[in-house]
Parts: structure tokens; sequence; C-alpha cells
């Protein structure tokens, strides 16, 4: 077997890692936490960081108005079949399909995972801007507008007293690494083709 096929093989197989491995952590750190707060999302799950974490996380927001982080949610039905359709998808191209078809795997992998983020951006946008009016505590900007809570997508960020961290897991560095291998194997299929 060609080495760009063995390669394509391994980069559609990588990406089911994320059901082994988190794919994102949210953190937050503050003075009255000596162990910050922490939860990790998974493809079909949320996780504490620590026992407990997302309760008290939830226990903390409900004065400020936010919604309760859900035990689940739509997407955690959507994300699993959408990666094992991609590796069933990818894994044929690899067996079958030319090296042109890799290029097509590599492009539809990022597309799906940009997707995936955008929606991840909308699920915190709305979980820190919709807030309970009747909310215990309210806060204001400067210019009088209702302060939102939105941790951020990738980075960090302070929110009154918090910091929020907000990073990539072991989860996502197996996407990466599979969606990755997808254009290894075409630049690699190219160079043969050439060769034969």
């Amino acid at each position: 077997m060609k080495k760009s096929r063995l390669i394509m093989i391994l980069g559609a197989l990588l990406p089911l890692g994320l059901f082994l491995f988190p794919l994102w952590n949210i953190t937050l750190e503050a003075p009255q936490y000596p162990i910050p707060l922490g939860m990790n999302i998974h493809i079909n799950d949320f996780s504490d960081m620590h026992p407990h974490d997302i309760k008290n996380i939830n226990l903390m927001n409900h004065y400020v108005g936010m919604k309760y982080i859900p035990d689940a949610i739509p997407e955690f039905k959507i994300f699993p079949i959408g990666i094992i359709i991609t590796t069933i998808l990818g894994l044929l191209i690899g067996i079958f399909m030319n090296y042109k078809w890799f290029l097509g795997w590599f492009i539809l992998m990022v597309v799906v995972s940009l997707a995936g983020l955008y929606d991840f951006y909308l699920w915190e946008h709305d979980y820190g801007h919709d807030l309970d009016p009747k909310a215990i505590m309210k806060f204001t900007n400067p210019d009088g507008s209702v302060m939102g809570f939105q941790p951020p997508l990738f980075g960090t960020k302070d929110i009154l007293n918090f910091r929020a961290h907000s990073y990539p897991r072991f989860g996502a560095l197996f996407l990466a690494l599979g969606i990755a291998f997808g254009l290894l194997a075409y630049i690699v299929g190219k160079k043969e083709g050439k060769k034969a």
C-alpha cells in the first residue's frame, strides 16, 4: 500500500481520539477559590475538572442570571455522529480513491471544525449574554448596558474578579493531527503520482 494511503487512513482514525479525551477546557480563577473551578467539554458531555466544579459554577452564575450548564445540549448528539461519518468517509477515501480525494477530505474536516468552533462561540455568547432580568445581582458596563459574562473562545479574559481561561485539550489535538495528516497524505500522494 502506498505511503499516502497509510497516512490518509491514520488521519481518518485520529479524530476518534475525541471519544477518549476532552475537546476543550474552561477554567475560572478567583481569589475566593484557591483551587480554580473548571469544566472539560467532551464531544458528547461536560465533566468537572475537580469534583462538583460544574455545580459550583452553576450556583455562582445563578446570582448574575446566567443559565445553568445543562447535562446535555443538542450538539452532543450531532458531533459524535459527524466524527464517525467523517472517519468512515476518510477510511473509504484512503482505501479506494486517488490522492485528489485526500484534499477534499481535508477541506471537509476544516469546514466542519470551523463550523463547530462557531457553534461553540454562539453557545458561549448565549450563555454569557442571555441573562435572567430577575437575577439577584446586576452588573452594568460604563455605558449603562448590561454586562455580559461570556468566557473567551480561546485565551484568557477577566470577568469581574474572575480570570477565565479557554483552551483546547487532547481531543482537539487528535482532531488537528487527523486534519493535518489528510493534507500530508495529499502532498505525499501528489509526489507519488509524479514518480509513477
